[in-house]
């Protein structure tokens, strides 16, 4: 009867290979048991075990918490700490072919050791130009200790009336972003700015204000700007070929949007970290959706940063209509900011701007706001408190570094300080974004 057997009956019994499976699988479930009996799934935050995401049912009624739109919003409006410290100011100087001797004399001028800067030197300069620059910023000892400057390796050609400049302006931020936490706002400025008060006084003075205002000039277009920028269609050349020439014009028009406001005002601007982190990472997506547009805009850079802002609730009451400069234009139709000359100083002081623009290289007037107004020496960095070292045979006090969180105001504090409680005055508070929050178009449903 056994040699007639199926030579299979009784495997299941014989083969043992089932066992490893069995036990590891036994082994699994008392740990499991275990962890959750001790306590080891327990959250850290004193949660109760295994409480998992499970969006419940019951709570359906309100749902805006689970959505990461929800959670970036929230983000922007923590409050943040009632101790006032002193503000970080993150700036990009840009530059093209020629300007590699006059970014860095802008450089030394804007220079503290709490900011942070970013130098772009567009494709038209030269290998040489940019290699020039990387080596001095690399070789000054204030620069390699502190590590607060950076040459963008990636360089761009920069068409000022078309959308290049704000591609380059919003690499910079990103770069901001990621590479340093601490900044509060963001100035952009070219070579041929300069500053009018130093940073002691700058710092000195926005050390009391709130770190939302956005200082940036704003107005609603209208007029013939409407058939002369808004309507036409152009192509900056500068996205797509390697030599720089101006915007092309297409044949084509456009209509007005019904879907956002359109603002025009100053390229040159102080913008809030928290207002740049939207226009990064905005949550309903208004950001890109204008910088789409933008794209074949005349004039771009006089329009993003001003249309996204004030067609944005959350940041609308922060915009401040100046742009910190003091600009003397042509004559009419005063679209183009003439050279500043001697003639100018006075209404530079009188302005209280910090800053002023544009300037021919190496006109006069620099060495007479270098001495007057900074008090600069040539080839140096304007002091401040920081500045603890000795300035005997010439040498640069601020070769030796001191606290940086203390300053030394001077008269420059006293202008500025008097040009912000103009502009924050509660008449010109009233006047931001100047269009009625009920007129604008709800965007969620798009």
């Amino acid at each position: 009867m056994r040699k007639n057997a199926h030579p299979h009956s009784g495997r299941a019994f014989t083969d043992r290979r089932w066992i490893p499976p069995f036990f590891a699988s036994l082994l699994v479930s008392v740990t499991l048991f275990l962890a959750t009996s001790f306590g080891l799934f327990s959250s850290p935050h004193g949660k109760d075990p295994l409480s998992f995401d499970f969006i419940s049912f019951a709570r359906m009624e309100d749902t805006s918490e689970y959505f990461v739109e929800s959670n970036l919003k929230r983000s922007f409006g923590r409050p943040r700490n009632s101790k006032m410290e002193a503000p970080r100011i993150a700036y990009l100087i840009s530059g093209t072919k020629g300007d590699t001797r006059r970014m860095r004399r802008t450089l030394q001028a804007v220079y503290h050791p709490r900011n942070q800067y970013i130098l772009h030197l567009d494709l038209e300069a030269p290998p040489r130009e940019r290699i020039e620059l990387t080596t001095t910023i690399k070789i000054d000892p204030t620069f390699r200790q502190v590590e607060n400057v950076r040459v963008m390796a990636q360089s761009n050609l920069v068409t000022y009336r078309g959308p290049t400049m704000i591609a380059s302006t919003l690499q910079a931020v990103a770069i901001m972003l990621k590479e340093s936490i601490d900044w509060d706002w963001f100035i952009n400025l070219s070579a041929s700015d300069y500053p009018l008060v130093t940073q002691d006084d700058l710092l000195h003075v926005f050390t009391n204000l709130s770190r939302d205002l956005n200082f940036i000039e704003h107005t609603p277009i209208i007029g013939w700007k409407l058939n002369q920028r808004a309507r036409p269609i152009i192509v900056d050349p500068g996205l797509y070929l390697s030599k720089k020439s101006n915007i092309f014009w297409t044949t084509q028009r456009r209509s007005l949007p019904t879907f956002f406001k359109l603002f025009t005002g100053s390229a040159w601007v102080m913008l809030s970290r928290s207002f740049l982190e939207y226009c990064i990472w905005g949550w309903d997506n208004l950001p890109r959706t204008l910088l789409m547009y933008y794209t074949n805009f005349v004039s771009s850079p006089e329009g993003y940063f001003h249309t996204v802002i004030c067609n944005t609730e959350e940041f609308r009451n922060t915009a401040v209509s100046h742009d910190l400069h003091y600009i003397a234009w042509d004559n009419p139709p005063k679209q183009h900011p003439r050279s500043l000359t001697m003639k100018d100083l006075n209404g530079m002081v009188k302005s209280g701007a910090p800053f002023a623009r544009k300037f021919a290289k190496d006109d006069p007037v620099l060495d007479k706001i270098d001495k007057e107004l900074l008090g600069r020496p040539k080839d140096q960095f304007a002091p401040g408190a920081w500045c603890i070292g000795s300035s005997d045979g010439g040498s640069d006090p601020c070769s030796l570094r001191g606290n940086d969180s203390v300053f030394s105001p001077g008269v420059g504090a006293e202008r500025l300080k008097e040009l912000l409680q103009k502009l924050l005055s509660e008449d010109l508070y009233s006047k931001r974004c100047s269009f009625q929050a009920s007129n604008s178009v709800n965007r969620s449903v798009h």
